[in-house]
């Protein structure tokens, strides 16, 4: 059986990188692909990586446009998610690679993007630690609507979860630092960067806890705390097409070592097939990342100032965005969660 998929807002980088993963996965048809500017421009024109789909041409964002299919995929500016999931069919899986229905708190909502607060959909996060071993996985199974998470937030959660958890941390003195390429920041910027500085710069944003991300990280970590979590969290946008590198530290409590640091990891991600622990002192690089939808994870200890450092490496339109949104919803349609996923490094096809 194949299923029948949409992908709304096709023109950007969220949704080319869809294309690229859809091409890849056996159990999907792509029907239809939406844009605003683009229509009836050909898929070859922004995306000609994606030669399967070369011929596909974007078509206008209606709801008659997106009715009738399995499966729809939002890649849509944040705020106009909801209105067109509001178009959709209940039957449709329907998969929201944007903000709208990430955060729970109203006032979180309103206070970081504005306006009116759409709702709570089933979070995409199969490895995030929710209360002892639980695991939102288990939360996914025969979902109709998946919030994707955000890209910055899927490299601190990752890299920080377990510790929380297991109440190696300290609840309110987190510190995340990250280095991020510029296709999170959308097509726009990436132009825009690469013709500005062509030798390459590295720019703080959004400084001072003011970052979108910031309330959904919080989120995150408090389920796997069972406590409310502070984390001050710094992006850094670096001329590098692809990739985040997360710094994150948090103070340890008393007596904590990195043996045990390691073994809460290890016990935490042992069965998790797209989350891998360097060997000890080694540490990921973005580079390692490139086209896959694994998160590398790096340890160590501070011992000048009792602080643990994670450093946690993503491919941030993989397993920060299209990757996480593929895994998803192998879970949700009871297909194994690897499916479409283990072939698809652009680093060992040379790209």
């Amino acid at each position: 059986m194949t299923f029948s998929v949409a992908v709304a807002g096709a023109s950007g980088n969220v949704g080319g990188e869809l294309l690229r993963l859809i091409a890849e996965h056996p159990k999907l048809e792509l029907k239809t692909v939406t844009a605003s500017s683009m229509v009836g421009e050909k898929v070859s024109s922004l995306h000609p990586h994606v030669s399967k789909y070369a011929d596909v041409i974007f078509k206008e964002n209606t709801a008659e446009v997106l009715a009738g299919h399995d499966i729809v995929f939002l890649a849509l500016p944040h705020s106009k998610s909801a209105e067109v999931a509001a178009w959709l069919d209940d039957d449709s899986l329907v998969l929201d690679c944007g903000a709208d229905f990430r955060l729970e708190s109203e006032a979180d909502w309103q206070k970081f993007y504005g306006g009116k607060h759409a709702g709570t959909w089933t979070y995409g996060m199969p490895e995030l630690l929710i209360g002892g071993d639980k695991k939102q996985r288990e939360l996914l199974k025969g979902t109709k609507r998946i919030a994707v998470p955000g890209c910055n937030v899927t490299a601190i959660t990752i890299g920080l979860a377990p510790a929380l958890a297991a109440g190696l941390v300290q609840n309110d003195d987190i510190v995340s630092v990250l280095t991020v390429g510029t296709s999170g920041a959308g097509r726009g910027a990436t132009e825009k960067l690469f013709e500005i500085e062509p030798t390459g710069s590295a720019d703080a944003y959004q400084v001072g806890g003011i970052h979108r991300h910031t309330p959904e990280i919080e989120q995150n970590l408090s389920k796997s705390a069972g406590a409310a979590v502070q984390v001050n969290f710094t992006p850094v946008l670096a001329s590098i097409e692809r990739g985040i590198l997360a710094v994150n530290t948090a103070k340890l409590q008393d007596g904590v070592t990195i043996e045990m640091v390691r073994e809460v990891y290890e016990r935490a991600y042992k069965h998790e097939e797209f989350v891998n622990l360097s060997e000890s002192g080694k540490f990921p690089s973005t580079a390692e990342t490139i086209g896959d939808n694994y998160a590398l994870i790096g340890l160590a200890i501070d011992s000048h100032v009792n602080r643990l450092v994670t450093v946690c490496a993503i491919d941030n339109l993989v397993k920060g965005t299209g990757g996480a949104a593929i895994q998803s919803m192998n879970i949700a349609l009871g297909l194994p969660e690897n499916t479409g996923l283990t072939n698809i490094s652009l680093a060992k096809k040379g790209a």
